[in-house]
């Protein structure tokens, strides 16, 4: 190589190039930003309408089909799904992850502002978002009362202050996209409607509301101007205090005044609550942020801490903060865990070179490999707009038994050399120059493993594009620098013991030969009895090659067998000492209810001994309507726990199931890619009924499959409605239309809100009119509801609703699903005691035993559908790294036949992953299969050393003399082979498998999740490096008769045709 000559020529050249390295990437360091997952653009966009006071029913046929329509013709759209509720429809446009985000947006909100004039008039206007699945709240503080303040204060004064003090200050934190209060008791100037009083003095809501509306106000009225001066007018009606709506003149009868406080009850209290959170089951104010997209989490949270921090000194009295939800917490820890695996990998590999060089200068030398190829490396990371994450960091801690392989392998070589009784530069030079080519052909093939995974497709291949580029460009680094830094060192920094190596020595001296020097001598003996032992061995198999070859066709096909024992999961979980429950109560149930049954939960919830604290919400976030409730339970550390979440899981469903009225629907981790649950599956068809009726007889067959839990479905019993059937005859005569009940219902019931009343503190407060709560309980209520109706001589009459109108109880839907234009009913579960895989695979049996209708159809989606796409993309990388094997190999041994010898090695690598996966109970996941396209490139490795000796050995060549040596015979150049290269195949075997050992125990917390790609190269390198010593060899002997045979046979037809 050019560049060894220029280095061992210049040293001081060579030393500068590895500083480069080392300051850029120090300084490329500094720039990383660090988060958990690579930041992954989705292109999702949500087109939400509201249509007030519309059912499910009517909101489908008025608005979403409309929308639905309008937005399928977008190019590059993956799904399109729509739920329509009570007054509101939400369409989800889920599109193919090549295309722009902003884009898809853009053209969304064009076809969306063409289809608008449809509309009826009454729908608002829709809302095009952009959807990011980080706007899940990275953070949430819980505003609590002291109690040990003799006056705590109330609910109302927390909110006031959490809106007005606390939110501001979050929101001015940079990198904050929103800030959200959940469960909060806003103050509001209440005007209570007493209908018996309407009615006693024939007067409208609408009267009410508009005398309100119109005396409450500040006016301008223009300026007035002299020479001297210029001043503005205004009229200054705004009511001073609460008390001063009750004195509103609202009409005049008979020229007396009638007032508000005759008609209503003013009240200056709080507005009706929709949400709620409870903080370890007392009411709390839950303030949660959501950060912009593209910011760094780690970065905002630190900000929001700050924030708190600073502002312990100005809580008003008896407020106390308390941070309960952090997502960065387990990404520190996820981080900081794969930062000390890397640490751990890197102190065994060195230790692993020591024993085997037994020359701490020779380790040195091969130690320094790794920290300027991981430093330099990180330059790298920066240039290419990386992040430091879990993904960019288990590269590197993968890489670190493969950055040193290449320098011990220059570095074995050269003391071979120096042995030989060359001296220190002509061994540097003539040791690499020999290696260069095997130790470029290992490189190469472990680029062309992680190239094609740094190019998958799919969520998939975005996930890993930063994990397969890192790869490549630490291990090209470590390839340069074992090209140059060593063996200008080794020239150099000339090495007394490498003589003594091999040689019985005399008794042991020194303090260090008493010691250390005991144990690498022992080691020393050792590893010359195994070459030995694997000669004799290699011996037997090149005489029994047949036998040899049916041994390692037969474990192959046992590998094979066995894969499907394993079962298969999309992403492992990962236990970062959290946990959600989430549960709903039966349709139609109050706010209050729910709260009752939440508690009931959390208790049961914090009588295990590993709660720290639960916080649940109900009715917000994903948890919409206010049957819904989620509850977060914090765990202690993983450390001073003996039970994982998984445990925990079990325990809970088991006492969750004794609480009467509460559905649980979700107890454990989601999924960490699309935070949704495990298995998810969709009927579809155009009636509702029969999607109803399928859903019943899904859902009691899946019931019984082995290992499903929290099984649920979208299509909930109709929920109960009140109508209001309208008799026209009997509203015509009476001069009453549908709109103008409609209008007057609306304010009593709903509420109307009629301006606002600023306080003494400068804050304003909604005015609201609306029946007083009690008033509004009953449908018997709403039938004694006044109409009040001007008569023809000026006077007034007063109606009661039920004399135009029958009010019925009846049910109506609770929400409509459809997807790709179809109804739907999503059913979905979660797996316990066997894999997401084999779960699935019974399902999809029950589904296809379905007699399903014309027009109605099963699909899978959920972690299920996506695990199928990526064990495909990643299947289509595994082909595509053995093909760009083979063509390296091809290149380097300048044969067509001699790589598919060492290739034999490849097959030989499943039956050590299977037994290491199933030792550890792991299932077959992603994370697994990137292990396994990684061992093929470590593979080769092995079988390229050894088959490049055996070729150069065979080959005729010159001794140091200068004179012609003979080549070996095949048989003894094997042989030969297999004891000189026998130390450095075990030396950097072994570097790889210490290298993943702490990867593989996940002994810290949250490592679950990637153990299993450790657990299957530690297990995949054992048995491949065992069968690919004795294997490739037998192999290579068939494929060198084959090439004698075919250039006789072709040859020999070639020279008699001349």
């Amino acid at each position: 190589m050019w560049f060894t000559q220029v280095s061992l020529r210049n040293p001081v050249f060579a030393t500068m190039v590895m500083l480069a390295f080392i300051v850029l990437g120090l300084f490329g360091l500094q720039k990383l930003k660090v988060d958990q997952f690579p930041n992954i653009d989705f292109p999702v966009v949500v087109v939400m309408v509201d249509y007030p006071g519309a059912s499910p029913e009517i909101v489908e046929s008025e608005v979403t089909k409309k929308v639905e329509e309008a937005v399928n013709s977008v190019a590059g759209i993956k799904a399109v799904t729509s739920r329509s509720y009570e007054s509101s429809s939400v369409t989800i446009i889920e599109f193919q992850l090549h295309i722009d985000g902003r884009k898809a947006a853009d053209d969304v909100r064009e076809k969306v502002a063409a289809m608008r004039p449809t509309l009826r008039t009454e729908v608002k206007e829709p809302r095009v978002v952009r959807f990011d699945p980080a706007s899940r709240p990275v953070w949430a503080l819980a505003v609590l009362p002291d109690a040990r303040h003799a006056q705590p204060p109330s609910a109302v004064e927390l909110t006031s202050w959490a809106d007005q003090v606390l939110k501001k200050r979050l929101e001015n934190v940079r990198g904050v996209g929103a800030v959200n209060l959940v469960g909060p008791t806003r103050r509001e100037i209440n005007i209570y409607l007493n209908p018996q009083a309407l009615q006693a003095w024939g007067i409208t809501a609408e009267q009410v509301a508009t005398a309100v509306r119109n005396e409450n106000q500040d006016l301008p009225l223009g300026a007035i101007r002299s020479l001297a001066q210029e001043r503005v007018v205004q009229i200054d009606a705004r009511m001073q205090r609460p008390e001063d709506f009750g004195r509103i003149i609202v009409a005049r009868k008979n020229g007396a005044a009638i007032r508000v406080d005759q008609l209503a009850q003013v009240r200056d209290g709080a507005q009706e609550i929709d949400s709620l959170a409870l903080f370890n089951g007392a009411r709390t104010l839950l303030v949660s942020v959501q950060k912009s997209q593209d910011e760094n989490t780690i970065d905002v949270v630190d900000g929001l801490n700050q924030v708190v921090a600073e502002m312990q000194a100005e809580l008003p009295a008896g407020v106390r903060l308390e941070t309960v939800t952090d997502s960065a917490r387990p990404i520190r820890v996820a981080v900081n865990n794969v930062s000390q695996t890397l640490v751990e990998g890197a102190v065994l590999t060195v230790l692993i070179v020591f024993l085997f060089l037994n020359s701490w200068r020779s380790t040195v030398i091969t130690g320094l490999t790794l920290p300027i190829a991981l430093i330099g490396t990180f330059f790298f990371m920066q240039a290419l707009g990386f992040t430091i994450n879990m993904i960019t960091l288990m590269a590197l801690s993968l890489c670190v038994g493969l950055l040193i392989d290449d320098a011990i392998v220059v570095r074995e070589n050269i003391v071979r050399h120096v042995q030989m009784g060359k001296g220190a530069y002509q061994a540097a030079m003539e040791g690499t120059q020999e290696i260069g080519l095997a130790v470029l052909a290992t490189t190469l093939s472990i680029v062309a493993v992680f190239l094609p995974i740094g190019f998958m497709e799919g969520i998939i291949g975005k996930f890993f594009h930063e994990f397969g580029i890192t790869i490549v460009v630490a291990v090209m680094i470590s390839m340069f620098v074992s090209f140059t830094l060593d063996p200008m060192l080794s020239s150099v920094w000339h090495d007394p013991s490498i003589h003594r190596q091999g040689q019985k020595d005399g008794p042991p001296t020194t303090l260090y030969d008493k010691t250390i020097g005991r144990v690498t001598a022992w080691f020393d003996h050792s590893t010359e009895r195994l070459a030995q032992g694997y000669q004799n061995i290699l011996r037997w198999a090149l005489q029994h090659k047949r036998s040899t070859l049916a041994l390692a066709s037969g474990i192959f096909v046992l590998s094979v067998a066995m894969v499907p024992l394993l079962g298969t999961e999309f992403v492992p979980k990962a236990d970062f000492s959290e946990t959600t429950i989430n549960f709903h109560t039966p349709v139609g149930s109050s706010l209050e209810t729910t709260e009752a049954k939440a508690r009931q939960v959390e208790a049961i919830v914090r009588e295990l001994p590993e709660v720290r604290y639960t916080l649940t919400t109900i009715n917000t976030g994903n948890t919409r309507g206010t049957i819904y409730a989620s509850v977060y339970v914090r765990l202690v550390d993983r450390q001073q726990r003996q039970r994982s979440v998984d445990d925990m899981s079990i325990l809970l469903r088991e006492r969750l199931g004794a609480v009467a009225g509460i559905t649980v629907t979700h107890v454990g981790l989601l999924d960490p890619v699309g935070q949704q649950k495990q298995i998810e599956f969709y009927l579809q068809g155009p009636d509702l009924r029969e999607l109803e009726r399928l859903s019943q007889q899904t859902m009691e067959q899946v019931r019984a499959i082995a290992g499903v839990v929290d099984l649920d479905t979208s299509l909930k019993p109709d929920k109960p409605v009140i109508d209001i059937e309208v008799n026209r005859d009997a509203a015509s005569d009476l001069g009453l239309s549908v709109a103008s009940m409609a209008a007057s219902l609306r304010t009593l019931v709903a509420g109307q809100t009629v301006g606002n009343w600023r306080a003494a503190d400068d804050q304003t407060y909604d005015v609201n009119v609306r029946l007083a709560p009690e008033a509004r309980r009953q449908p018997q209520d709403l039938e004694r509801l006044p109409f009040a109706l001007p008569g023809a001589d000026g006077s007034t009459r007063v109606v009661q609703l039920q004399q135009v109108a029958q009010v019925r109880e009846s049910t109506g839907s609770d929400q409509i699903n459809r997807r790709d234009l179809m109804r739907e009913v999503a059913l979905n579960a979660n797996a316990s005691g066997r894999s997401v895989g084999e779960i699935s695979a019974d399902i999809r049996r029950v589904l296809e035993g379905l007699q399903l209708p014309p027009g109605y159809r099963y699909q899978f989606g959920g972690s299920t559908k996506n695990m199928q796409e990526a064990f495909g993309y990643a299947l289509s990388a595994l082909a595509l790294a053995i093909i760009f094997i083979y063509m390296i190999l091809a290149s380097q041994f300048k044969s067509f036949l001699q790589p598919l010898a060492l290739m034999t090695s490849l097959p030989l690598t499943l039956i050590g992953v299977v037994l290491a996966l199933m030792m550890f109970g792991s299932a077959l996941s992603m994370f697994s299969i990137i292990g396994v396209v990684m061992l093929m490139g470590l593979v080769t490795k092995n079988a390229i050393l050894l088959v490049d000796f055996a070729i150069r050995a065979r080959s005729e060549h010159t001794n140091d003399a200068g004179q012609p040596v003979p080549g070996l015979p095949r048989e003894e150049a094997l042989l030969l082979a297999a004891r000189v290269r026998l130390r450095p195949i075990l030396m950097t075997t072994l570097a790889m498998i210490f290298g993943m050992v702490p990867l593989a125990f996940a002994l810290s917390e949250g490592s679950e999740q990637r153990a299993p790609m450790g657990q299957a190269v530690i297990g995949g390198v054992i048995t491949s490096s065992l069968l690919t010593l004795v294997v490739v060899p037998v192999v290579y002997c068939y494929m060198d008769d084959l090439a004698r045979w075919a250039r006789r046979r072709f040859g020999a037809g070639a020279s008699a045709q001349h």
